[in-house]
């Protein structure tokens, strides 16, 4: 597998309102916001620290707000074949993205959406290829990128086998949660990047983003005072970091996660 390969590398919010939702997670995660430039599509960038970390479209009137993880792969057209062979769906693609890459929409057997991304290289130089493999969208070591990947699935066991088997993913720790079963941390080149649980709350199989935060004391309080709600949270996890479960004003549910108070 190359060097890109099972990375999680876009986070991308469906909303009913993306101006509004750029204004959102700008006050709350620091985004500054630009339109992508793609003709006759609103599409919006969001930047941290002058990194891209997620997309932003508007949504058709029938699908709710959300946010859907892309993870990169060596080939988007056998990746879907593999995902297909395996029990997935396809939804939408393989298409290209001109200057991008080539992505799909698809789903595992369980019915969690997510994507895929095959990056297009061709115009990045060595270095720039090497940086890219080590940060982008997914930075754990950074507040308002992608921090954590999590997975709630009816069968999270048979979830580990399907993403292990396409990205390569390894078993972690497993957390007993008690009578909400257990959380398995699942790895990527030797670094926690994810759990899988059962569905818990979630009303369907789906993938939630964490987004680093310096603060999440702060953080709720920020989510709170532009419009969101918070649902969990703060709450301790393994390792000593806190996280809060919410959903942005159109009802895009997401995390934070990070220090309890601003280090």
């Amino acid at each position: 597998m190359g060097q890109f390969h099972g990375n999680p590398c876009w986070y991308e919010l469906t909303s009913g309102n993306t101006p509004a939702a750029a204004t959102f997670y700008g006050r709350v995660l620091g985004w500054t916001g630009r339109d992508a430039g793609v003709p006759g599509f609103e599409y919006l960038l969001a930047l941290s620290d002058g990194d891209m970390v997620a997309g932003m479209a508007n949504a058709d009137s029938d699908v709710p707000p959300h946010w859907l993880i892309y993870f990169a792969v060596d080939d988007c057209d056998a990746a879907v074949q593999m995902i297909l062979k395996a029990g997935g769906k396809d939804f939408v693609g393989p298409a290209d993205i001109p200057g991008t890459g080539r992505y799909a929409i698809v789903g595992d057997p369980q019915g969690a959406r997510f994507g895929i991304l095959q990056p297009d290289m061709s115009q990045m130089t060595p270095e720039q290829v090497a940086k890219a493999a080590e940060t982008g969208a997914f930075d754990q070591k950074k507040a308002g990128h992608g921090n954590w990947n999590e997975l709630m699935s009816t069968d999270p066991e048979a979830g580990f086998a399907f993403y292990s088997g396409i990205f390569g993913w390894q078993k972690s720790t497993a957390v007993d949660m008690g009578e909400m079963g257990t959380y398995q941390l699942f790895s990527h080149k030797g670094a926690d990047i994810g759990g899988m649980m059962g569905l818990g709350n979630a009303p369907l199989p789906c993938w939630l983003p964490y987004f680093g935060a310096n603060g999440v004391d702060a953080a709720i309080a920020r989510i709170t005072a532009a419009g969101g709600t918070v649902h969990h949270g703060p709450h301790e996890v393994p390792g000593g970091a806190f996280i809060a479960i919410a959903q942005d004003p159109q009802g895009a549910w997401f995390a934070v996660v990070g220090p309890k108070e601003e280090s």
